[in-house]
């Protein structure tokens, strides 16, 4: 039988909420599907807690249950949590070097973004060397999903369960400047063009309206891994003309970050 990490006499309700949810999460990864009663008994809890405990992971989107039964199982955001630090380790360490690389050809700054919990993350930039940058110390800065080219990149070319679970996640943060993208017209919209283009594009002031941006995904087996965007100040450059000079660039990185992931 598993049990539930040791908890000290002071340990506070929310804390012993929380042991009790990573020890269900834990379980239900381990066995790959069971229902609540199964969990309960596993791990000696009370069915109702792990009921409650259960749908407040479902709402966080780490677990889903099934249609058709009663069967609970994690979902590819709990699945990748133990290898997710690694993997963003492994891309920054491989986009640094080819950023280098093309900084002088695309003098505009790059960023190499992530998804994490609600927002695209800078794990790699050249905004520090570029001398066309607005901005610096941008590396761990987190981007609205929506609002950015980054996360459009994301939420156009991940796969289908994933972007539901996003889109779901930003409409119970309910950020009022979120909603206007929130709508299905939009969004269909949205994902249509993105893929017919292959790159995602902000440039209607939605975001650091003195910039523009284009970025692409970084794609393997189906995932998305991360994004390269490229960013541009709106009145240096039109979009047509942004698409048309860099776009083919910064398809070429994206794909030689991927290239360097399978080597």
């Amino acid at each position: 039988m598993l049990s539930e990490p040791a908890t000290s006499p002071k340990t506070s309700g929310s804390v012993r909420a929380l042991a009790r949810g990573l020890a269900i999460l834990r379980y239900v990864n381990k066995v790959g599907e069971a229902r609540p009663g199964e969990v309960a008994k596993a791990l000696d809890l009370p069915r109702p807690t792990v009921y409650r405990l259960l749908e407040t992971l479902e709402e966080l989107g780490y677990v889903a249950f099934s249609a058709t039964s009663n069967y609970v199982r994690v979902t590819r955001f709990a699945a990748a949590l133990g290898d997710g630090y690694a993997l963003t380790t492994e891309i920054t360490q491989a986009a640094g070097p080819i950023f280098s690389e093309y900084s002088r050809q695309v003098v505009w700054p790059l960023d190499l973004t992530v998804y994490n919990n609600a927002a695209m993350v800078i794990q790699e930039t050249t905004h520090g060397r570029s001398p066309l940058s607005i901005d610096r110390g941008m590396t761990g800065y987190r981007l609205p999903v929506l609002r950015t080219s980054s996360g459009r990149a994301y939420i156009s070319f991940c796969p289908d369960e994933e972007r539901a679970l996003i889109l779901d996640h930003l409409r119970r943060l309910g950020d009022e400047k979120d909603a206007p993208f929130l709508e299905e017209r939009w969004l269909s919209r949205l994902l249509e063009e993105t893929r017919n283009r292959g790159i995602a594009i902000r440039d209607s002031g939605e975001f650091r309206p003195e910039t523009a941006s284009i970025a692409v995904p970084i794609r393997s087996a189906g995932a998305v891994l991360g994004c390269v965007s490229l960013i541009w100040i709106r009145s240096a450059m039109s979009t047509p003309e942004a698409l048309e000079k860099f776009g083919p660039l910064a398809l070429e990185i994206a794909e030689r970050i991927a290239d360097a992931l399978r080597d």
